[in-house]
C-alpha cells in the first residue's frame, strides 16, 4: 500500500497520519491519539488493554486495525497500529476521558441529524443547500451543484436497472466518464486540483459541472435506449455518454478561441471559465 505520512495538530500535540493513495483515506495513530486524550504515561500499554477489552467484547471494528511504519521520537521507523476514521470514531466512544466528550456528544449530534433526514429526506436536501452557503459558494453554483446531484442518481438508478453492481463498478463507470470528456480519470483530476478525501464534484467549476452533468446525462438516456445488459456493455455507454460532453467542451473552446492553446489531458482551458 503506498503512503504518505504527516502530522496532525491537536491542540499543541501531535498525532502521526499516513494517507492510503490505493484507498483514498487517511490512516491515524492509535497511540498518539490515546496519549492526547487520556494523559496515560504509557499509551502503548493503554492500548494493548483496551485492544484485549474491545476483542472480548467482540467488537471487530477497531481490534482489526492496520499497521503502518511511522517514524517514532527516536526518529526510527516503527510498526505502528492505525485507525482508519470509522474506526478511531469507535475507539473515541471507548475511551472514558472528559477530553473525548466532546467528540462524543458530537457524534451523538451528527447520529441524531441523520436518522432525522432518513425519516424526512428533505431535511438533507436543506443541510446540503446550508453547507454549501456556509462555504462561500454562489447560488448558481449551488443550484447547478443539485442538478448534479439529481443527473448522477437518475445514472446509479440506470445502472442498477441493467444489472450493475455498486462498489467497484459504479467507480469504473464513472472513470470511463470523466476521462473521456476531461482526459482524466477521477482519481487523476482529484491530484490535479490537489484534493485528497475532498469530493471532486464540490471543486469544479459551473463549467466543469456543467459538462460532468451532460456526460452523465446522456449516459443515462442512451442507456434508456439502448438498454445494456450488465457493467461489460455499460463500458461502452459510458464512453459514449462521455464523449458527448467532449464534444460540447471541444466546441466551446474554439468558440472561446482557446482552441489552439488546449493542454490534454487536463482540462486547463475549462479552469479559467
Amino acid at each position: 500500500m503506498s503512503t504518505k505520512e504527516a502530522l496532525q495538530l491537536f491542540g499543541d500535540r501531535k498525532i502521526r497520519t499516513a494517507w492510503s493513495e490505493e484507498e483514498e483515506k487517511w490512516y491515524f495513530s492509535i497511540i498518539d491519539v490515546i496519549a492526547i486524550l487520556t494523559d496515560s504515561k504509557n499509551p502503548a500499554l493503554y492500548w494493548r488493554v483496551l485492544k484485549k477489552s474491545l476483542k472480548d467484547e467482540g467488537n471487530e471494528t477497531v481490534t482489526n486495525c492496520n499497521t503502518f511504519k511511522m517514524v517514532a521520537q527516536d526518529g526510527k521507523k516503527r510498526q505502528t497500529d492505525v485507525a482508519d476514521q470509522e474506526q478511531l470514531f469507535r475507539l473515541i466512544q471507548s475511551i472514558p476521558s472528559q477530553k473525548a466528550e466532546p467528540f462524543k456528544q458530537w457524534m451523538a449530534q451528527v447520529a441524531s441529524e441523520r436518522i432525522d433526514e432518513i425519516q424526512d429526506p428533505e431535511k438533507a436536501i436543506d443541510r446540503g443547500y446550508e453547507y454549501y452557503r456556509r462555504m462561500g459558494y454562489s447560488e448558481a453554483w449551488i443550484n447547478e451543484r443539485m442538478k448534479g446531484k439529481d443527473a448522477r442518481k437518475a445514472l446509479t438508478d440506470e445502472w442498477q436497472r441493467t444489472g450493475v453492481s455498486t462498489g467497484q463498478q459504479f467507480a469504473t463507470l464513472t472513470d470511463i466518464i470523466t476521462q473521456e470528456w476531461s482526459g482524466m480519470t477521477t482519481k487523476q483530476y482529484k491530484n490535479y486540483k490537489g484534493l485528497k478525501k475532498e469530493n471532486l464534484r464540490d471543486h469544479m467549476t459551473r463549467t466543469e459541472s456543467a459538462l460532468n452533468t451532460l456526460a452523465e446525462v446522456a449516459t443515462t438516456e442512451l442507456s434508456q435506449k439502448i438498454d445494456p445488459n450488465g457493467f461489460t456493455e455499460q463500458k461502452s455507454v459510458a464512453k459514449r455518454g462521455g464523449h458527448v460532453a467532449a464534444t460540447a467542451r471541444h466546441e466551446l473552446e474554439k468558440q472561446l478561441g482557446l482552441w489552439s492553446q488546449r493542454i490534454m489531458p487536463k482540462p486547463c482551458m475549462i479552469q479559467r471559465l
